[in-house]
């Protein structure tokens, strides 16, 4: 399903949904971030998704990095609350959805790099690389806060 993000855009379409949702920011032992070439908007961007009935959002966050990557990862710490009702993004089948994320550091315990119908590329990639790369304003964000070991959650 395809979607556009939209940020502070008055013709953007208004909300009519909001799915908590989950990223990890996982570093391996060279100091690349896991990232995925997502399929919906052709974005890079930290893998991640949305948190299902029965499940805690640290489990959402190793279910889905391993989903989308092949990656097995343990949660380590909350990085922040990016809830901007400003960004939303609308999907191709009507559903308009407000953000809603919550971003973890994650601990990589192993697995192969693998795509899923989610992600088109998994890679790991130098931080100072991941300027060369297309990936959307509000992640963006949260790399750059996962790396930089707040003493602090973001909460926005």
């Amino acid at each position: 399903m395809a979607r556009i993000d939209y940020i502070n855009d008055p013709n953007a379409p208004k909300a009519n949904s909001i799915v908590p949702s989950v990223v990890a920011v996982a570093v391996n032992d060279a100091g690349q971030v896991l990232m995925i070439r997502k399929t919906d908007n052709n974005l890079w961007a930290l893998p991640g998704g949305g948190v299902e009935i029965g499940e805690s959002v640290a489990d959402a966050a190793a279910r889905e990095t391993k989903e989308e990557t092949g990656i097995d990862v343990e949660v380590t710490r909350v990085v922040g609350l990016y809830t901007d009702p400003g960004h939303v993004m609308a999907y191709d089948d009507g559903e308009v959805r407000q953000q809603f994320s919550i971003c973890f550091t994650a601990r990589i315990l192993g697995g192969e790099p693998r795509t899923s119908s989610e992600s088109k590329e998994v890679v790991f990639v130098d931080p100072e690389q991941l300027g060369e790369l297309n990936i959307h304003p509000s992640m963006r964000m949260r790399i750059e806060h996962g790396l930089s070991n707040r003493s602090e959650p973001y909460i926005g």
